[in-house]
């Protein structure tokens, strides 16, 4: 499955990229369920590739490249909670009234923020390897969090300056970021999809990859208690990036939460469960 791209402009005079796996040029009905996809840090929106076997006819994805990375327009001092106008724009635009989102890693907030803030419009959630919030009541945020990227996300707290000053700092890749599993999945199904989307996020301009890493450690603009629909929290107990205690504080503050916490899988790995939380959305009830 190969998505349509193209540029939609917001209100505010922006271009944002947007991926959908369905072809209103070609016949046929769109699939019936719809998700937003919304991409890790630093990564561009093209949704998983290639689908999930047992999904690629039942469900048109929808990704997009938040600002600043690819040819979407930077949007510097962005929150979390800006998603949502966004994702309001694009799905003005494509004629789509209701669907789910799905977020992986620091896109899961962002799928968060979409529930909160459309709740008319998102009747499901699955967050992949999530973050909780920065400010999280009781979480230590960083504990079991692999240095490398506690020393990032320090950074970030510092300012725009500092982190940007940490980033040029850092040439080499830390062996310690991935579990074994991680690694076994980059030669698997998904492992072209993540290197070439987390290669075209850092090709050019730096504002998505640094505004990224400013909303996460920022407040969000909207509390995940505000979060009413069915959520499905999926995390890798091998987790290095995300401690698995993200995982617990999220899934204990939605209202509607189901936590699936897997012992082998890791921070990419747990891309392998795909499948899994397509099954899920199609359980859950969906609007009339």
């Amino acid at each position: 499955m190969e998505s349509v791209a193209t540029n939609v402009e917001m209100a505010d005079g922006r271009t944002v990229h947007v991926y959908d796996s369905y072809d209103s040029d070609r016949p046929g009905d769109p699939p019936p369920l719809t998700v937003f996809w919304h991409h890790g840090t630093p990564q561009t929106g093209r949704p998983p590739e290639p689908p999930p076997m047992a999904s690629a006819q039942r469900v048109r994805w929808i990704g997009h490249d938040r600002p600043g990375y690819g040819t979407s327009s930077p949007s510097s001092g962005r929150d979390v909670a800006a998603v949502a106008a966004d994702v309001t724009a694009i799905a003005d635009h494509l004629g789509v009234a209701r669907f789910a989102v799905a977020g992986y890693s620091a896109g899961g907030p962002h799928a968060l923020a979409c529930a909160a803030l459309l709740a008319d419009r998102v009747h499901a959630v699955v967050c992949i390897a999530s973050t909780a919030p920065f400010e999280a009541a009781g979480l230590d945020w960083y504990r079991d969090m692999v240095e490398s990227n506690a020393a990032e996300l320090r950074a970030a707290t510092q300012g725009r300056g500092p982190l940007k000053a940490h980033l040029a700092g850092e040439h080499e890749l830390d062996p310690d970021m991935f579990a074994p599993a991680d690694l076994a999945a980059l030669g698997g199904p998904y492992g072209e999809w993540l290197r070439s989307t987390t290669t075209a996020a850092l090709d050019g301009s730096e504002d998505g990859y640094l505004d990224d890493d400013d909303a996460l450690v920022n407040p969000w603009g909207f509390a995940v208690a505000d979060v009413a629909q069915p959520v499905l929290v999926l995390h890798g107990e091998h987790d290095r990036l995300v401690p698995t205690a993200h995982a617990r504080w999220l899934a204990d503050r939605c209202p509607i939460a189901e936590l699936r916490l897997y012992p082998d899988e890791g921070h990419i790995s747990i891309i392998d469960r795909i499948d899994a939380a397509m099954d899920w959305l199609d359980k859950v009830d969906q609007p009339s």
